[in-house]
């Protein structure tokens, strides 16, 4: 019987891309929030892990692709999804981050979709028919504590309980809690998202708008499916 399971980051994917069909990387705020509204807009996002600049420079190079920049550097396109709303359709943009890019690098031979609160229905419906009655696994990716231990994520939680109330399927008990957690938070997702630890230190680095657009509910149709090292529409 198809199933759905969920677990939290990097040993999620590791215990979980062997036994799946699908794999849905959940980081709210901000990389699949992010991957949304670049895809909704056309372009194409190339996951790169964060942290060494020269790196990414060098793969941006490569690949003939823009590069983009810390969204420390303000009115640059960046992780910020509000930089995103810039993008011109074709556009391809080579994206770090420390949570989201990982986890959609490390999920081997299964298919990958990048998930969030804004396409929540749109990736559950593309998850089931891609996974052609295998068990699908959505991933809430987490934040990082300073020490590099994982900071369990409310946010990505909520939003992967988004996605398995959408899919529909009998879970696993963590699937389930993930399912709850959504379905307790939805009457007030502003509230929650505004205040949760994430979202105060979005807002307290003047990144309000990218809370904002990140909250929101099943307002986008795309299905951003990682194809040939690049997130696109799975319907183009």
């Amino acid at each position: 019987m198809q199933k759905v399971h969920c677990e939290w980051g990097p040993n999620g994917v590791e215990i979980l891309r062997d036994r799946v069909a699908v794999v849905v990387i959940v980081d709210v705020l901000s990389f699949s929030t992010a991957v949304d509204v670049a895809v909704h807009r056309h372009a194409r996002i190339h996951p790169f892990p964060y942290g060494d600049e020269d790196a990414a420079r060098a793969e941006a190079a490569r690949l003939g692709v823009r590069l983009a920049a810390s969204r420390k550097a303000g009115g640059q396109l960046s992780l910020s999804p509000a930089s995103l709303m810039k993008l011109n359709p074709g556009e391809r943009l080579l994206l770090p981050s420390p949570n989201g890019s990982r986890l959609s690098l490390a999920c081997g031979k299964a298919i990958v979709l990048a998930g969030c609160l804004r396409n929540a229905q749109a990736v559950a419906a593309k998850a089931r028919a891609l996974a052609e009655g295998g068990d699908v696994a959505v991933i809430p990716a987490g934040e990082r504590w300073a020490d590099g231990s994982l900071r369990p994520a409310i946010e990505d939680l909520i939003g992967a309980g988004a996605i398995i109330e959408a899919l529909d399927l009998p879970g696993e008990p963590e699937a389930l809690v993930a399912r709850e957690a959504f379905r307790s938070a939805k009457p007030h997702l502003g509230e929650t998202l505004r205040g949760c630890r994430s979202g105060q230190e979005l807002i307290g680095r003047e990144h309000a708008m990218d809370v904002e657009i990140a909250l929101e509910l099943n307002v986008s149709h795309c299905a951003p499916l990682l194809k040939n090292g690049a997130y696109e529409d799975a319907a183009a």
